[in-house]
């Protein structure tokens, strides 16, 4: 409850801590009150850089305010979250009823649901987030609640089902599961009776940061917030007991003892992120063949792991040493870590970094998974490619240390790339980098799946992807550019790529081909931006490398301008395109 009872304390202190924010209008139409969800969600969407405003329908009135609000419509809302209970069913079947008149009143209910989802999207186009409905806190019928077709619980999870089947047909909705959240509190104490007829509160308010929380993880992966990476320590994190002191043969891992299991689960658990796209790595204080002994008889096997650092450096710098290598940054990972002591050392040296307080080996799941650190909004083709991507990533630095002529080691990689306008194959990974990609990226700009779309097709808008790969494996789509026209000149609005390609010529391809659609449209002018983030100076150069021209600088923000007759030079590339 300190989130609630210290709220503007805590505020002042965020707001004092963060120098840019992304800044988003969400709605909040509840069917309860909803003043205190606000308040905590507030301040955990502060916690991930997104500043919130906030637009709150009167109490009850969330149907009104989706179906007929001009209030609503002026907010013009980024998201919108429903907050809907089960009280907020509108009526139940009773126990003598039939499956006839049962499945009438199902129908009317999920009819109600659907047709103000449909009309918020058509309204609004933007993400909606959609509470499921928690059981009821009492049985009627006791368990024939959950088997007969009239039971009060039965009832519930036939919609929830249907509002799953929703999100999956329908892109940018989402669903907020209040019924799991519930059951993990505790049904009794959610629901608690006396918050709803002294308040009109549909949970108690102790549950509220936890309510709140999971709505701003959803959030904060939608907008690419999420972090990218472990950095895993191994003595007592991932098994037990010290290798180096016991013995690989010795360490507590697998179904031999009870606490053996324990490890097994938490590395079983680790070792499944990797199937949405986590990065693992490990940071140890240890001799490396020690390391590889005890992952050699783990789950986790060295395989698992992109980079392994098992060495006596402070793991402060071996933490920023991967974030080099893999081209990430440092506030990317998360970091595991039993010992206290190096807990704080992060802390202190990479703030920004998490260091969740794991304390028992048997709440190590719950520790982690509760905050949300990957949390999946939607999973693409090269999401269950990334980890094999950055092992082939390895691979090519391998290579280059044989070469000493570096366009020899671009030859050498054989690349090709497939650089086209926005296709629906590749919407949703395009709108994924928008939101993820901040340190290549020239303007880090932000844009739903719905804005994606419209821009690719919009007639004044240029769009292109760009796919890169190369004889160690695909890299998926790696480069983004949407660039507006306006008369014969053309605005770029977003130019981002993945660090993971740098320095392939990917960015001189992406010109390239630019340059030539352009011309094909008559256009006779380029015209490039700079919005400098605290992210993304590797950048701030990037229009002079390319040939532009400096045509206006106001504060830290620069405008580029490039005469496509010329001033453009086209960069050969030893890069096959399309």
């Amino acid at each position: 409850m300190d989130v609630l009872r210290k709220y503007k304390a805590i505020r002042r202190e965020l707001l004092s801590k963060v120098p840019v924010f992304l800044e988003k209008k969400i709605a909040i139409l509840g069917g309860s009150t909803t003043a205190d969800i606000r308040k905590a969600l507030d301040i955990y969407l502060l916690e991930n850089g997104i500043l919130a405003t906030f637009y709150e329908s009167e109490y009850a009135r969330y149907w009104q305010d989706a179906m007929f609000g001009e209030q609503l419509h002026d907010f013009s809302p980024d998201i919108i979250y429903i907050h809907t209970t089960n009280r907020n069913v509108s009526v139940y079947p009773l126990p003598c009823d039939n499956a006839e008149t049962v499945e009438l009143l199902f129908q009317i209910e999920l009819d109600k649901f659907t047709a103000m989802w449909e009309k918020l999207a058509k309204d609004h186009n933007c993400p909606i987030i959609q509470n499921n409905f928690e059981q009821p806190f009492y049985r009627l019928m006791g368990n024939a609640e959950a088997s007969f077709i009239s039971g009060k619980i039965n009832f519930l999870t036939r919609l929830n089902l249907k509002f799953y089947e929703y999100a999956q047909t329908h892109d940018s909705f989402y669903i907020n599961d209040i019924n799991w959240l519930s059951a993990n509190y505790g049904l009794e104490k959610w629901s608690n009776p006396s918050f709803w007829h002294m308040y009109k509160y549909a949970l108690c308010t102790d549950a509220v940061p936890t309510l709140a929380k999971s709505i701003a993880n959803i959030i904060k992966s939608i907008y690419g917030k999420n972090k990218k990476a472990f950095a895993l320590d191994l003595d007592n994190t991932l098994w037990g007991g010290i290798v180096g002191d016991d013995g690989a043969e010795n360490i507590e891992i697998g179904h031999e003892t009870p606490m053996g299991e324990v490890f097994s689960e938490f590395q079983q658990y680790i070792k499944n992120h990797k199937q949405i796209g986590v990065i693992l790595n490990v940071i140890s204080k240890n001799e490396n063949e020690n390391a590889i002994a005890g992952l050699n008889r783990s789950i986790l096997t060295p395989d698992d792991f992109i980079m392994l650092k098992a060495n006596w450096e402070p793991k402060s710098e071996n933490l920023q040493t991967i974030a080099n290598e893999l081209a990430l940054l440092p506030e990317s990972f998360v970091f595991v870590d039993d010992n206290p002591a190096e807990r704080a050392i992060i802390n202190q040296v990479l703030p920004n970094v998490p260091t969740p307080a794991i304390l028992t080996p048997e709440s190590y799941i719950q520790t982690l998974d509760k905050e949300g650190y990957f949390e999946v909004t939607s999973i693409t083709k090269d999401d269950f490619s990334r980890v094999v991507q950055y092992q082939d990533n390895a691979q090519r630095s391998k290579l280059q240390t044989q070469f000493t002529d570096y366009n020899e080691y671009l030859r050498s990689l054989e690349m090709t790339a497939e650089i086209l306008p926005f296709a629906p194959l590749y919407i949703s990974r395009i709108a994924q980098l928008t939101n993820k990609s901040n340190q290549f990226n020239l303007t880090t700009s932000r844009h739903t799946q719905q804005e994606i779309e419209s821009f690719a097709s919009n007639e004044n808008y240029i769009t292109l992807y760009g796919k890169l790969s190369d004889k160690f494996g695909d890299n998926g789509v790696v480069s983004v550019i949407i660039g507006e026209i306006i008369s014969n000149t053309l605005h770029l609005r977003l130019w981002l790529m993945s660090c993971r390609v740098l320095k392939r010529d990917m960015e001189f391809a992406m010109l390239n081909e630019l340059v030539k659609i352009a011309k094909d449209k008559g256009i006779n002018k380029i015209i490039g931006y700079y919005f400098p983030t605290p992210k993304n100076a590797m950048v701030k150069d990037f229009y002079e490398k390319m040939g532009f021209s400096l045509l206006e600088e106001i504060g830290s923000e620069k405008t580029y301008s490039l005469n496509i007759e010329n001033d453009f030079i086209k960069r050969e590339v030893f890069i096959k395109v399309n």
